[in-house]
């Protein structure tokens, strides 16, 4: 039996009815899960609350995590089953990164934005009362 470390990366939908509190508990069980089966965690990602594009077990919003990690193949069984068992886990997702992946992300800037961070556009300035914009008078 090979013991072959890859690269994994799992993404857990926890109850976002819970205080923040109970979310790292949950957060730190799967990160306790991976490090005792011979796991070694390289970055957990708090997406936060986020509503659910349809309910799942009457919920309407959800707290995503994204853990990257590496470890051999079995510990994806284990980690599914307790996903399974853990009532406060939602949905989850393990998906084995493969070579392309990891070398995207390697090549990645470090100084790339966010994709939830908002662009803000300037707002035109408002106009004194009484006077109309250029835009209004088109109307």
């Amino acid at each position: 039996m090979s013991t072959t470390q890859r690269t994994y990366e799992t993404t857990i939908i926890v109850n976002a009815s819970l205080e923040d509190s109970q979310i790292d508990a949950v957060i730190g069980r799967v990160q306790d899960a991976i490090t005792k089966n011979g796991g070694a965690i390289a970055a957990v990602n708090k997406w936060g609350r986020k509503r659910l594009a349809y309910p799942i077990r009457k919920k309407t919003n959800g707290f995503y995590v994204n853990i990257e990690f590496t470890g051999p193949g079995t510990l994806l069984g284990t980690l599914e089953r307790g996903y399974q068992l853990d009532e406060m886990i939602l949905r989850y997702l393990n998906v084995q990164l493969d070579k392309k992946a990891i070398a995207a992300r390697a090549a990645r800037p470090a100084s790339t934005p966010t994709p939830e961070a908002p662009t803000v556009s300037p707002s035109p300035e408002p106009s004194p009362e009484g006077q109309s914009s250029p835009d209004e008078e088109k109307k």
